[in-house]
């Protein structure tokens, strides 16, 4: 469920090359992938995470305060369309530079429009997970988790609000770009 070392690299990349200082993550997980984009965010950047457990969170913040970055990452526990639409309603709305997203796969549609919402016109979303272990050119394969991905993959395919494009870096990575 982490992502690997290469798309973490990839990823502090693409946060130097936007010059992002904003950052959204859905999903912490274990921390891993909030470090690798802490890291190459400037010295005022903020990271805001998202995720429903709170143990799983609290794994990274020793690595996050040996490499600096703890006052970086301000993590926020609960469901994470929940706290989408409270950073919305606090006036996040088009005040990321960038997003992440890899949490629950049933949600990933909701998550996406939320977050879309979220990004600076120019901003960058990064969905995981995109070719879901190849399930999704599975047509019998209908678990709810791998329905949304697929389903995803059409409307974002379509979606005239961005630019997009799908890597096959680790698990399919796809890239919007806010218009």
């Amino acid at each position: 469920m982490q992502i690997t070392p290469d798309q973490g690299h990839f990823m502090a990349f693409l946060v130097k090359l936007v010059g992002a200082a904003r950052i959204l993550e859905v999903g912490t997980f274990t921390g891993y992938s909030a470090l690798a984009m802490a890291l190459a965010l400037p010295p005022h950047g903020k990271l805001v995470t998202c995720d429903i457990n709170q143990a799983w969170a609290d794994i990274g913040k020793p690595f996050w305060k040996e490499a600096g970055v703890e006052e970086k990452i301000k993590v926020r526990i609960g469901p994470a369309l929940d706290t989408l639409r409270e950073i919305e309603a606090e006036g996040g709305a088009g005040s990321f530079d960038l997003a992440f997203v890899d949490a629950d796969k049933a949600s990933y549609p909701a998550y996406y429009e939320a977050a879309l919402r979220l990004l600076r016109p120019g901003g960058i979303m990064l969905l995981d997970n995109m070719l879901f272990m190849g399930r999704v050119i599975d047509p019998s394969n209908q678990d709810p988790g791998v329905l949304a991905i697929r389903q995803l993959n059409e409307d974002i395919r379509r979606d005239e609000r961005v630019d997009q494009v799908m890597l096959p870096i680790s698990d399919g990575v796809t890239l919007v770009r806010r218009r």
